[in-house]
């Protein structure tokens, strides 16, 4: 039986597949929920789906790794693509399907070469500091990555409108960071020290990437992509004060305006495609995120939903986030808090997802209850009333934490 949500009180053969195209600026009164949620449209319950929901924690995708150890090829690999893709689709059922891929896949099919090496993860050995380096850089070939294209539109066939099909791309700065280091990092010093050292360099680069980045995204949709995510998975790291366009200026805010250039171009040429961002330790960066223009924001786990909804207001979606961590708590545990998400999200534009991705090792029957959970969900008041929570067990933890001992009452 439904639970209600009350708001009244507070496959090898590439031969064989059939082509599909998508054009941009289709619409359809049966677009799925996830699409729906992410236009504020009117929805019977929140729509889910999990980031990371293919990969490591689940055993069919272990067993498929064992056989096909190099990520490249998995996600390179349009049968491979589709099969990983697939198997939380098969097990699950989510209301969304996003590629298997990674975010430096087009990074090739501009300029950038990299490899992942299995300690180091992504390695790239020729990092661009310079005017010299940008001489690599070249737009974006989207031949090369025919295997994205082709993967989406079978996914898109094989989901047959019983979910979204999701394409993702990395931000501009999230790029350039990769690129500018030379692979993983946790200092960030390279590139922060750019925006002083060589800031000319660093704005012809983010601006090369927003171009290739608005090309990809238009490409996916144009393959069979409903929706788009923006992962600026190092936008938190962002430096205050850069000198890309003065000393004066925000390098927050001028990302925020390349975000902006990808947002409009993809609504020119795509206007009907919900665009999602999400920024890892977004937390003081919402009204900013908001700015870019895009449908909906992802908010990660330390973000509280009722605070998060109150700060982006109503005219906006939102994603998330439940925190991952959750999924190897107790299943009454989870439920609850599902639902409380859901309250504090309030019942119109609403896409329920985790507050970052699947951990490794999270069991799969959590992953299973999840699902099971939101689709039993039923909202059972009208659209677009957004509920905060009057009291939050986070703000009593604080109390407790920050509270001196002498006035805690007993």
């Amino acid at each position: 039986m439904p639970v209600q949500i009350g708001f009244n009180h507070s496959t090898k053969s590439k031969s064989s597949y059939r082509r599909f195209h998508v054009t941009c600026s289709s619409s359809s009164s049966s677009d799925p929920l996830l699409v729906k949620a992410a236009k504020g449209e009117p929805v019977s319950r929140p729509p889910a789906w999990m980031m990371r929901q293919a990969g490591r924690y689940m055993a069919v995708y272990r067993k498929l790794a064992e056989k096909y150890p190099s990520f490249r090829e998995r996600s390179e690999t349009t049968d491979l693509i589709v099969e990983i893709s697939l198997q939380p689709w098969e097990a699950f059922h989510p209301d969304g399907v996003i590629i298997f891929s990674d975010i430096l896949t087009p990074l090739p099919a501009f300029g950038v070469p990299f490899d992942i090496e299995e300690v180091r993860g992504p390695v790239i050995q020729s990092p661009i500091r310079s005017e010299e380096g940008l001489k690599a850089l070249h737009p974006i070939e989207l031949e090369k990555l025919q295997f994205v294209g082709d993967s989406l539109r079978i996914l898109r066939r094989e989901v047959e409108g019983r979910a979204a099909v999701l394409g993702f791309v990395g931000a501009p700065w999230t790029i350039a960071t990769y690129i500018v280091e030379g692979g993983t990092t946790r200092t960030y010093t390279n590139i922060k020290s750019m925006c002083h050292t060589a800031p000319q360099v660093l704005r012809a680069l983010l601006s090369h990437l927003t171009k290739a980045i608005s090309d990809y995204i238009v490409f996916q949709v144009e393959s069979g992509a409903h929706c788009i995510q923006i992962f600026d998975s190092w936008g938190g790291q962002l430096p205050l004060i850069c000198g890309i366009v003065g000393q004066s200026h925000i390098l927050k805010r001028s990302v925020a305006f390349l975000k902006l250039q990808i947002v409009s171009t993809v609504r020119n040429k795509c206007p009907e495609t919900p665009l999602v961002l999400y920024i890892n330790g977004n937390g003081g960066l919402l009204e900013r995120m908001k700015g870019t223009g895009v449908d909906v924001i992802g908010l990660d786990w330390t973000v509280d939903m009722a605070d998060g909804r109150k700060r982006l207001g109503s005219g906006i979606s939102v994603q998330g986030n439940v925190d991952p961590a959750y999924l190897f708590s107790t299943l009454p545990a989870l439920t609850d808090e599902i639902q409380r998400v859901v309250r504090c999200a309030g019942p119109s534009g609403h896409i329920l997802n985790l507050g970052h991705g699947v951990l490794v090792g999270t069991p799969e029957e959590a992953v299973a209850h999840f699902f099971e959970v939101a689709r039993s969900l039923e909202f059972s008041t009208p659209q677009g009333h957004v509920v905060e929570e009057p009291k939050l067990e986070l703000e009593i933890a604080y109390s407790l934490i920050y509270w001196p001992i002498e006035h805690r009452k007993s």
